[in-house]
């Protein structure tokens, strides 16, 4: 299933991206450290995003699908950049913080883990992109 995103350049290194099923719009900015304004976020701020956002979804999906209640959970993104040979995202580092209070067997602390591990985000990002995930359970 194909979704549309129309986005218009807005000038002075601002973007207005709408998603064209729901109607949401966000807004983007060129980062200070490229010539932006940083009062946004940046195309790759929203690939970070876009990565702790796809490893708790689908860790929500399995924990569904097997009757687990993660509702709570936060994730933690360091963007880290890298200049070398070219500019593009270096390292992502992800901390994945289940809620208090909420216990979970190690059975089911691997499927979590195991379906956070194979987000669609995750396995569309170059080889070159270091991606660490930490998981943290607080009983």
């Amino acid at each position: 299933m194909a979704v549309e995103i129309d986005i218009i350049y807005q000038g002075d290194l601002h973007c207005e991206a709408k998603h064209t099923p729901s109607g949401n719009t966000i807004i983007t900015d060129a980062p200070v450290d490229n010539g932006g304004k940083g009062d946004a976020f940046s195309p790759t701020d929203l690939v970070a995003t876009a990565q702790g956002t796809c490893l708790v979804t689908i860790m929500g999906l399995v924990a569904r699908q097997n009757e687990m209640d993660i509702e709570g959970t936060t994730v933690h993104i360091v963007k880290e950049m890298a200049a070398d040979p070219i500019r593009r995202i270096g390292k992502l580092t992800a901390t994945i913080t289940l809620p208090p209070g909420k216990s979970y067997s190690a059975d089911e602390r691997a499927i979590l883990e195991s379906a956070a591990k194979v987000c669609p985000v995750k396995q569309s990002l170059h080889p070159d992109v270091d991606v660490s995930i930490e998981f943290v359970y607080q009983e």
